[in-house]
């Protein structure tokens, strides 16, 4: 009977930030103003990308597939959270508790291999100029991307797998605001040592792996940078970095944070609000820093601005003279009818008709008076 599997618990409860109910009305505030910004700000750049010709390049490929990592991370955390905070409804069925883990495990795993392949992008165009345009065209940029993409699934199908294999017949409270693989075993009554030193190395092979390949394409990056006798060059070359490893910081550095703080009293609180910085605030911040801190993302939003500006003109452009060449008309029509002698009430029926032609022109001009978004 030992070696039986089973699931005793039907769901499990999500304490969320329980140990603070005063600040259950402005956890969720927070939570919701950060979610829309998120979906704005990742939308937004992935349509910007996708229209600017500009941007068409690896660097913001990979961005765009960032981006959508990004909203699907915040959207299969941030709603449950936010229903947990509005309606109080703590209860998460195992289902839902089992893919909300496996999302989150995809999302995680997915965002380190893409900024490592940043990293590795930024190396190649900086390291190898001449080199870059075959290295990163978009056959093998696609290739690369669908490569991660894959791998982060079955990385994270293998994880899902050993943890719906363990037996839940503890406590079902999971004091954290989502699912994820240490909580849900602590609750298990299986013997989860064997997997703790799986899920151990396969950590350190994924984290130290990507960390290597970033720091490995930064110090020959640097090395290449300090070589450049123009200021100006070296100047532009850090430029195209500081997005990138801003990001980077942010990301690993408040995960790293998850893991090395001690084990005090408050550690659980301080790992929740450091989990809720990598998993919520960060997918917020990308879109961010790449848009304050990016010479090439401004002038594209320039761009997107004055081509806006240049088409609102050529309308109104547009309206203007169609509306003058209409009154021309009627000023021409109204000669003729009054030179030909119509008639008082066949005269006051053309006046009828010309004062609802110049309402309707009116009403054009005050449409095209009103300036862009």
């Amino acid at each position: 009977m030992a070696s039986e599997n089973f699931t005793m618990v039907s769901g499990f409860i999500l304490q969320g930030f329980s140990a603070h109910p005063e600040m259950q009305d402005a956890i969720f505030g927070v939570l919701l103003v950060i979610y829309v910004i998120t979906l704005v700000g990742n939308l937004g750049m992935i349509l910007l990308i996708s229209i600017d010709p500009g941007l068409h390049t690896p660097m913001y490929f990979f961005l765009c597939q960032l981006s959508c990592v990004d909203i699907c991370h915040s959207s299969n955390i941030i709603p449950k959270a936010l229903e947990n905070s509005l309606w109080g409804s703590k209860y998460i069925s195992v289902a839902e508790c089992f893919m909300q883990m496996y999302i989150f495990t995809v999302c995680s795993s997915s965002e380190c291999f893409f900024l490592s392949l940043m990293a590795y992008d930024r190396y190649i165009a900086i390291c190898n100029p001449l080199l870059y345009t075959v290295v990163m065209s978009s056959k093998q940029c696609l290739k690369l991307a669908t490569a991660l993409h894959v791998t982060a699934f079955i990385y994270s199908i293998l994880h899902a797998a050993w943890i719906r294999s363990l037996s839940f017949c503890h406590s079902n409270v999971i004091d954290h605001f989502f699912c994820e693989i240490p909580s849900l075993l602590k609750l298990s009554c299986s013997n989860t040592h064997r997997y703790e030193v799986v899920l151990l190395f396969t950590a350190i092979l994924h984290i130290v792996g990507s960390n290597l390949i970033i720091m490995g394409s930064y110090a020959y990056i640097l090395s290449t940078i300090l070589r450049l006798q123009s200021a100006e060059g070296r100047k532009k070359a850090f430029s195209t970095c500081a997005s990138h490893l801003t990001a980077v910081i942010a990301f690993y550095g408040t995960g790293a944070c998850t893991y090395l703080q001690s084990r005090t009293e408050n550690s659980q609180e301080q790992d929740k609000m450091v989990s809720m910085f990598y998993t919520v605030v960060t997918p917020m911040l990308n879109p961010l820093i790449y848009s304050l801190r990016n010479k090439e993302v401004k002038d594209a939003l320039r761009r997107e601005r004055d081509r806006e500006e240049w088409a609102y003109g050529a309308r109104l452009l547009y309206l203007k003279e169609r509306n003058i060449a209409l009154l021309e008309r009627m000023v021409d029509t109204q000669e003729r009818q009054v030179s030909g002698g119509l008639g008082n009430g066949a005269m006051e029926e053309e006046h009828q008709v010309f004062d609802s032609i110049l309402a309707l022109a009116a009403s054009f001009m005050l449409v095209a008076a009103q300036p862009p978004a």
